[in-house]
Parts: C-alpha cells; structure tokens; sequence
C-alpha cells in the first residue's frame, strides 16, 4: 500500500525524563536521567522536558532537578524545559538555565487541590502573574492544562471551562498551549472538537499531552494533529504516570507515536530506529519492560532479508 501525501511537520516533546520517571517505581539516578535526555536528543527530538521543580518531599524521584541540568544546560540541540506548579518552582527554574518554563494549571477543582493545593481559578491567576517573568528572562514560556478532558475525582471537565481557562491564560500571551489528557479518558472525537475550539479561542501554538491509559492514546494523537496542533508530547518507552492521579498509567511512547506520524506522511525528525533503540535501553535500566508496543514488534516495513515466503 502506498503512503498517504505528505502532511505538515509535526514536533516531538520528550517528556520521559519528567513525566515518565516522576512516579516510576524505579528510582534512576542522575547519570542515566541525564543520558535519558542525552539519548533523546540524539534521537532527532530538540525540545525535552528534563526535570520539575516541584516539592522534593512530594516528588522524591525528581529531587536532583538542578543537578541534572547542570549536567544538559547548553548541550548543543537540546531546548531543555523545566515543569513548575509556583513561584518557589519558577524561581528554581530560572536559576538552573531551563530555555522553557512549563507552567501547569488543572482544568478541575479538586485534582488542583491535590496537585497544587489551590483550587483552579487562583491557579490560572498565579500563572498570570508569573508567566511574563519568563518572558522578561528571555526564555520561551508554556502552559499545560491538565486534566481537560476528564478528572479522577470529578468526572467529565466541561469544554466550556476549559475555553474560560484558555481565554484568563490568554491575557499574558504564552508561547504555547497545551491539553492534557492526564488520566487517558480522552476519546478521538472529543480531542479533535476540543483542540478545534482552542485553536479558534488563541493565538497561541498548541500541543497536546495524551496518556494511555485505555490504549487510545497514538489515535487521540493522530486526532489533535488532524485538528491542526503541530507538537506532541510523548515518552520514551511509553513509561509514565502523576503521582496525584489515580488509576494515570503511561504517556503515549515516543517510538510508536513516531511510527504513527511518520506513516501518515508527517516528518518529526526523530529516527525511528534510534528512538526503538531508546525505549529497549530505558526497558534496561529501569530493570522492566517498557509499555510502547514498538520496542518489542519493531518498525514496518522491515528490512530486507533473503525471503520471507516461510511466512505464509
């Protein structure tokens, strides 16, 4: 079968070195994060979400955030992002060189509790308050709604709050917005009248964050860029998961989101081999296997052998 036209680019966000070890049962230290990030960049992906500057206490897998950037700050290629939840975060952030700072707010009131202690309209005006400080550093500033299309602890998120959320965020000008489908109820349907109606309410570039937790995540991916969003975040190996959230399995992994795209005629600079390559290598280190699918079935159309008529 022949592949479908070329479609616009689409970019790679690796976020396996924050959201993928954040709440992994194993606890890696400095010298693989810091290859994790290293890997993944050597991959072909530019933009890779490091570390958060969140609670050490809260976050004990995360705890040496400034010691791995001190070890990635200004490694040629990488566009290092750092997450923060407030002032104490950001202040943190700044200081350890991060070229992005990811800010997050939560589209319900009660995963806001829990995840930044506040519920989610003083959450969006600390953002507001905060967000220009990153411009006036001369950094690129992002922010992640979290929990947009559906929460552990309140059910559905209302697509209309989530507009409100995006136009009150709108007010200080982010670089780019982000939907979240934290604990993977989202459905391809809702993602892409989701992502048209904040495409229509911004200026602002989109990306879209799916975890897969009910195996929907590559199509709600596929979904979103259809609906115009050219960046996508995704982890190494499929590994991932928010202490905060219960039953939020892994994000969708960046090998078989690869695949995804690539078959469907859009180029992400990332080599598929060489991000295989990662996930079997993380799969290694973290002494399990990874979730992605491609790590273990491989890329198609497979290389060239002798003969395959055996096969049928």
């Amino acid at each position: 079968m022949s592949r479908p036209p070329a479609g616009p680019p689409v970019e790679l966000v690796e976020v396996g070195p924050r959201d993928g070890l954040q709440n992994h049962p194993t606890h890696l230290g400095t010298a693989d994060k810091v290859a994790l990030v290293r890997r993944a960049v050597a991959a072909g992906t530019r933009r890779v979400e490091v570390t958060s500057f969140t609670n050490p206490v809260k976050v004990p897998r995360l705890a040496d955030a400034e010691a791995v950037m001190a070890e990635v700050a200004g490694d040629p290629g990488l566009v290092s992002i750092g997450l923060v939840l407030n002032e104490r975060g950001l202040d943190r952030a700044l200081a350890a060189g991060v070229d992005e700072v990811n800010f997050v707010v939560v589209a319900s009131d009660t995963f806001s509790l829990r995840n930044q202690g506040k519920p989610t309209e003083p959450a969006v005006a600390e953002v507001r308050r905060l967000l220009p400080r990153v411009h006036d550093a001369g950094r690129r500033a992002s922010v992640t709604v979290a929990a947009t299309f559906g929460c552990p602890f309140e059910g559905e998120v209302p697509l209309d709050r989530v507009l409100r959320i995006v136009d009150a965020l709108g007010a200080v000008n982010p670089d780019e917005l982000a939907l979240a489908d934290t604990i993977g109820v989202a459905v391809p349907g809702a993602v892409g009248a989701a992502f048209t109606a904040v495409r229509a309410a911004t200026g602002a570039d989109l990306r879209c964050h799916f975890h897969n937790t009910r195996n929907l995540g590559t199509a709600n991916v596929l979904a979103a860029v259809a609906a115009g969003v050219r960046a996508v975040d995704a982890s190494i190996g499929g590994i991932g998961g928010c202490p905060f959230a219960p039953g939020a399995t892994g994000n969708v992994a960046t090998e078989d989101v690869v695949y995804a795209l690539e078959r469907s005629g859009h180029r992400t600079g990332v080599a598929l081999d060489a991000a295989i390559d990662n996930a079997r290598w993380l799969s290694g280190v973290l002494g399990a296997e990874v979730p992605g699918l491609l790590s273990r079935a491989g890329g198609f159309p497979y290389p060239a052998v002798p003969d395959r008529r055996e096969a049928a």
